[in-house]
């Protein structure tokens, strides 16, 4: 039987998303995002932080706004590797799946920075990437990226 293309293009961006966080997320099965909050409940290791940073090089500064942090706090988060509050570990892990889904839609890295970055009509004028720190920003900015993936961009 053969599988469904779309699911098969999520299970290997949750493959993805397991290694680029590494040890603490790869240490489970992600089927879904609802995953994320059981792998969160674990314990995420702060290393996460440094991998997401690192693979799409991305500075500290912003990484601690996207979760929401000051820029300190990622620092000694990172250095002693503590494990980070469930809040944050799922923050981090849908940014990771947001990101990884974007660059798949635009077909680069490059392309997908460069639209979040972009004051949007779908999204009151906003950049995309201003909503990513808010409560239910990233399903905001995954809906409308779903949007212009099939063509029904408003």
């Amino acid at each position: 039987m053969k599988s469904h293309p779309a699911k098969s293009r999520t299970e290997k961006r949750y493959s993805r998303l397991a290694r680029i966080l590494g040890s603490s997320a790869r240490k489970s099965k992600i089927d879904n995002s609802f995953d994320f909050i059981a792998i969160a409940q674990r314990g995420v290791k702060a290393d996460a932080i440094h991998n997401f940073r690192t693979h799409f090089n991305i500075p500290r500064d912003k990484a601690a706004s996207f979760l929401n942090v000051s820029e300190p706090t990622i620092y000694r988060w990172v250095r002693d590797n503590r494990t980070m509050d469930r809040n944050h570990a799922v923050q981090l892990m849908e940014l990771t799946d947001l990101f990884l889904f974007g660059i798949d839609a635009f077909g680069s890295t490059k392309s997908f920075f460069s639209w979040l970055e972009l004051p949007n009509q779908a999204l009151g004028g906003m950049m995309p990437e201003e909503l990513l720190e808010i409560p239910g920003g990233i399903a905001r900015v995954r809906e409308l990226i779903g949007r212009i993936e099939y063509g029904v961009y408003s």
